[in-house]
């Protein structure tokens, strides 16, 4: 009997996943059937994201996973008719890379002083030389997969890092930290600070004033996580002092960023339209069909969500 893997996301989607997702199922030789409507008490596996047609979880008896297309879970974790177990996407093709690439944009950007040259409408010949990278502080809060590969790159780079999680992490050359004091710690005279935080109880506004203050005067924020790790008041307070230089900020409390945000006018305030780690549906469903293929061979799920803390 072929397996059914129910596809359930927002319309649309389907579109371009149905090409790239059978492709990625047929290489891994499994019998199956793919689609987006199915009989509940027949579904093996649920292909999911946020705000599709999937909420109440309890008809489908035969459930054996719940697969992720986004890194975030916090829209489906908190779900109690969920059951089975929950893989949020960890791409390090697609997902991965593209995180990399904006934040790494983004530190060098703000490290070299882009904006002033870039927008200097009164051709002021300023000639400022930013420090080397080994002498500006870098700190990651969040040191999962895109906390560890932001890491690496900002590392190689020659930037003095410092990763900051719940658990303890090792990086080989980054200065890793854990807990309230390690968040302190690695907050203190952090020049650009880079928020790649789940959103979970424990997180929601995690940068309030006070971190901020442990900042180095005219430091730079940059959040791809989530919006409400800031308390918003708070970072444009910081903006508006001088404790903070600029933000650049991905991800909003609501979305779209409605158009009377304050963030949208201010001047030390970039925004972009939570672009910065889009899930790429090719390279997405390779991590999916891999994960469905291990399920049926007995081996464990990849990315596992730990439903107890949230991620």
């Amino acid at each position: 009997m072929p397996i059914t893997v129910l596809f359930a996301a927002p319309d649309g989607r389907w579109a371009q996943y149905e090409p790239v997702l059978r492709e990625a199922l047929d290489a891994t030789g499994l019998d199956y059937r793919l689609g987006t409507r199915f009989a509940p008490d027949i579904v093996d596996y649920i292909v999911y994201a946020p705000n599709g047609p999937v909420s109440d979880f309890t008809p489908f008896t035969r459930l054996k996973a719940v697969l992720n297309l986004w890194a975030g879970v916090e829209a489906v974790v908190g779900n109690e008719t969920l059951k089975a177990p929950l893989a949020r996407m960890v791409d390090e093709e697609g997902l991965t890379a593209g995180m990399v690439q904006w934040v790494t944009g983004h530190v060098l950007r703000h490290h070299l002083g882009m904006d002033a040259h870039i927008v200097n409408p009164d051709h002021v010949w300023d000639a400022v030389t930013p420090p080397l990278p080994g002498e500006r502080k870098v700190t990651i809060l969040g040191f999962g997969a895109l906390g560890q590969a932001c890491a690496t790159a900002l590392r190689d780079l020659g930037f003095d890092v410092t990763g900051w999680s719940r658990s303890l992490k090792s990086l080989p050359g980054i200065r890793c930290l854990a807990g309230e004091d390690g968040l302190t710690e690695a907050l203190t005279g952090a020049e650009i600070l880079v928020l790649l935080l789940p959103d979970t109880p424990a997180t929601e506004n995690l940068l309030d004033a006070d971190r901020i203050a442990l900042m180095a005067r005219g430091g730079f924020v940059i959040n791809p996580g989530r919006g409400p790790l800031i308390v918003d008041a708070a970072l444009l307070a910081a903006l508006d002092s001088g404790q903070l230089a600029h933000a650049t900020l991905d991800v909003f409390r609501v979305e779209p960023l409605p158009a009377d945000d304050p963030y949208w006018s201010h001047p030390k305030v970039t925004v972009t339209p939570h672009i910065a780690a889009d899930t790429r549906p090719a390279s997405a469903s390779r991590v999916v069909a891999e994960n469905i293929a291990r399920a049926e061979a007995g081996e464990p799920l990849l990315h596992l969500v730990d439903r107890s803390a949230g991620y």
